[in-house]
């Protein structure tokens, strides 16, 4: 019996040395090549990789709690392409307008802090109706893993129809902007996208870019960009091929980078940068109401 538990306690410490020696390394963050050349899907589901790794929850801090008061908005559902009920917090114009604008969250849900972004923007802009997206059906995460999670069960089927849906539920006749953060940001993109002719305006915080030439050609308005030059999800060379791709098929992109990381406009975020995030606000604000 002795000889036998000797055998054993020998056999796991075997193996416990064998999967320390062996464990497999972390996923890293891709390079920008590797948005060429690792994948055969397209940049949602490369994005979608990439959010599910150690490494990019470590760029995402705990945010700030933060309780939204005195809101105008109404939470509101309407029916996505899928049939099912889709979700989303909506400020109506106090005057009757065919302008519209999307603002998509970042990875962490539909929380108070975007639905602040609502507010701003309604209170600014005046004449919009603003519609903040629910991506996540009703979840919003507090913390990386969790954030994760919600990313994990986020496909990318259930988000077009979700924008989709919002694009029937504002009506043939809307002008439709869109604006988002991270997640959100790729996903304001494509959301322009997806809006077609009715697109009238494209504002992205640190997103992940669209590469396919094709899309981008079906792209109807403008876009105005926001990077960190110390981000690595998109890295700088990201956004310069973004910026040489969307001159290669004659559609018009501004960008704006600043010294800082990701997050940075957001002010719940530990890497917040007020002097960026108050240059992008306004700079946002006037390229909205130009196009008004």
């Amino acid at each position: 019996m002795k000889k036998l538990l000797i055998i054993a306690f020998a056999a796991l410490s075997t193996a416990a040395f064998l999967a320390n020696t062996y464990k497999t390394p972390d996923p890293k963050l891709l390079s920008p090549d590797c948005y060429e050349s690792c994948f055969n899907g397209d940049i949602i589901e490369q994005f979608r990789a990439e959010a599910l790794t150690p490494q990019f929850a470590a760029m995402h801090e705990n945010p700030t709690p933060f309780k939204l008061e005195n809101q105008t908005g109404i939470d509101i559902s309407f029916k996505s392409l899928d049939g099912k009920d889709a979700l989303g917090y909506l400020i109506k114009s106090k005057k009757k307008t065919k302008n519209w604008i999307f603002v998509v969250q970042e990875w962490w849900g539909l929380n108070d802090n975007i639905k602040r972004e609502a507010e701003v923007l309604s209170s600014e802009l005046g004449n919009i109706n603003v519609i903040a997206l629910d991506m996540y059906d009703g979840k919003v995460a507090t913390t990386p893993d969790s954030a994760m999670s919600l990313m994990r069960g986020a496909t990318t089927a259930r988000l077009e129809s979700i924008v989709k849906g919002a694009i029937d539920f504002v009506g043939t006749d809307a002008k439709i902007f869109t604006i988002g953060w991270c997640f959100g940001g790729m996903w304001s993109l494509q959301s322009s996208l997806l809006a077609g002719k009715q697109a009238a305006g494209c504002v992205m915080y640190y997103g992940r870019p669209e590469t396919n030439l094709e899309k981008l050609k079906t792209l109807n308005c403008e876009v105005l960009g926001f990077f960190g030059n110390k981000d690595q999800s998109p890295a700088p060379a990201v956004v310069s091929k973004f910026e040489a791709d969307m001159a290669s098929v004659g559609k018009k992109i501004t960008t704006n980078k600043y010294e800082a990381g990701h997050g940075f406009a957001n002010p719940s975020n530990p890497s917040f940068n007020k002097e960026a995030a108050e240059d992008a606000h306004s700079k946002t604000i006037a390229f909205l109401k130009a196009r008004l």
